[in-house]
């Protein structure tokens, strides 16, 4: 086998017919395009799940810096259970972005959050990437219809829009844009699946997806409260991981308030707190984010780390994940992968 380190397709030459599509079951090599935070949490995950991961990012010292994240990564991966054949040493950074995908059978995208660049990026991708392989792209907010419009083959681009850190976090959104073919969205999701994450396919595409939607709402509240100075960050954070975080963990935030209404559920619930959603209670408006709130939230982070560096709050994190993961049941004895 060609190795990529040593191969750079030419992007101008003709393209090969289709070939037949691996299968997600089937597939061996995954290229991950951006190694910042998330693009080296998922080149940390697809490791851990035995994968052969190629990776590139235009940082010059991104190889470095993604090596020492996946290294930080290992721990907590090795805690929640390696597959048969999982090591770091089937990381490989190449020197472009054309060696990293020439033989990948899967290319997750994680570049900044630009429309523009993400338009470039994946037409790139396109280019650039055997025939038929999917091609996701984890932005937190951008809908694949809009950053589609320049690739030669759009009907093979999907969003897979994971949490942070994609090697710890299940959650993964799927969903196509108008131009994405339906059988690249149900190969995307069943690759995902095969790769250990929990999916969400969504029919129809929203802004930001679903679990953002969500958290952009908490959080805008949090900030007008920060704002306001009804509320300090240490006390946000404490009312979420005391409270309410608790059953989230378990249970979602519906079923949670259909529980809240007895024996007469949901419709008791809305019966009863229906009327108080007339009451000013949120604040969906984002803030004025002026240096006042800016300085508040970030010296409020600082006094809430007490010290502990970003290494110690990520293991601190991690752990704290896997906990509650196993004590709900949803990871197996320590040592298995999910």
């Amino acid at each position: 086998m060609t190795s990529p380190e040593t191969t750079q397709p030419d992007p101008a030459a003709p393209r090969e017919a289709a070939a037949e599509i691996t299968p997600p079951e089937s597939v061996r090599r995954v290229a991950c395009v951006g190694a910042g935070v998330i693009g080296g949490g998922w080149a940390a995950h697809f490791l851990a799940r035995g994968y052969d991961v190629t990776a590139w990012d235009p940082a010059p010292d991104a190889g470095r810096k993604l090596r020492r994240l996946v290294d930080a990564a290992w721990p907590a991966l090795t805690s929640l259970g390696l597959a048969e054949g999982a090591s770091t040493d089937r990381l490989t950074v190449t020197e472009t972005l054309e060696q990293a995908v020439s033989e990948a059978e899967f290319v997750q995208e994680s570049a900044p959050e630009k429309l523009d660049l993400k338009r470039d990026l994946l037409s790139r991708l396109d280019a650039a990437t055997p025939p038929g392989v999917v091609i996701a792209s984890s932005t937190s907010g951008y809908p694949m219809t809009d950053m589609q419009t320049t690739a030669a083959d759009p009907s093979r681009l999907v969003v897979g829009h994971p949490f942070n850190p994609p090697y710890l976090i299940p959650l993964v959104e799927v969903v196509g844009g108008e131009h994405t073919d339906a059988a690249a969205v149900a190969w995307a999701a069943r690759f995902y699946e095969v790769a250990g994450k929990s999916v969400i396919t969504m029919d129809k595409e929203v802004p930001g997806f679903i679990a953002n939607r969500l958290q952009e709402a908490l959080w805008r509240e949090a900030l007008h409260m920060v704002a306001a100075g009804e509320a300090t960050v240490r006390d946000i954070d404490l009312s979420i991981t005391e409270g309410p975080g608790l059953r989230w963990a378990v249970m979602g935030p519906m079923l949670t308030f259909a529980l809240a209404g007895g024996e007469g559920g949901m419709a008791h619930t809305l019966d009863h707190f229906g009327p108080s959603l007339k009451s000013p209670w949120t604040r969906l408006e984002a803030p004025e984010l002026d240096t006042g709130l800016y300085d508040a939230v970030v010296a409020g982070c600082e006094e809430a780390a007490d010290g502990r560096s970003v290494v110690d709050l990520v293991a601190e994190r991690d752990k704290g994940v896997i906990d509650v993961l196993r004590a709900t049941g949803r990871l197996g004895r320590e040592g298995e992968p999910r």
